[in-house]
């Protein structure tokens, strides 16, 4: 019998917040979890500054896309034991449902690829964010 725990985490692009999650998952859970991302409106790409985020706390980038909801929709798809929306209350984001049996958790994360302005303030919302997630990972999953 396989007990690795599935974990989709969702968001409205798929380009930051939910990337950054299911790589800090995939980094620490390794054989306890399987870690996934998608949106609802997915960007297509990661953003350049969730990668180099990653990669400056030391986590792993390798396969790491911008995938849609609905490719975990289909009849072959994975089912899931948690399902994470990181939207953002405050920023009146439509967090995306999850329309099949799993336990829905929500992190209200602010979304770091909505900063505008000077590169470093940019940079450091990305860290703000990755620091969230991984203190919330850490304590609702790793440290059961």
């Amino acid at each position: 019998m396989n007990n690795t725990i599935k974990v989709l985490f969702l968001c409205t692009a798929n380009s930051a917040r939910s990337i950054m999650a299911e790589a800090i998952l995939r980094h620490y859970g390794k054989g306890k979890y399987l870690a996934f991302s998608a949106g609802s409106s997915p960007k297509g790409e990661v953003h350049p500054l969730a990668l180099e985020t990653l990669k400056n706390n030391g986590i792993s980038c390798e396969n790491l896309r911008s995938k849609s909801l609905r490719e975990f929709l289909q009849n072959n798809s994975p089912s899931f034991d948690y399902v994470v929306t990181v939207c953002s209350n405050a920023a009146k984001e439509a967090c995306p449902l999850y329309p099949k049996e799993a336990s829905v958790v929500h992190w209200n994360i602010a979304d770091p690829a909505a900063v505008e302005g000077e590169w470093s303030l940019r940079k450091q919302a990305f860290q703000l964010a990755f620091d969230e997630l991984q203190k919330k990972i850490q304590s609702f999953f790793l440290d059961r």
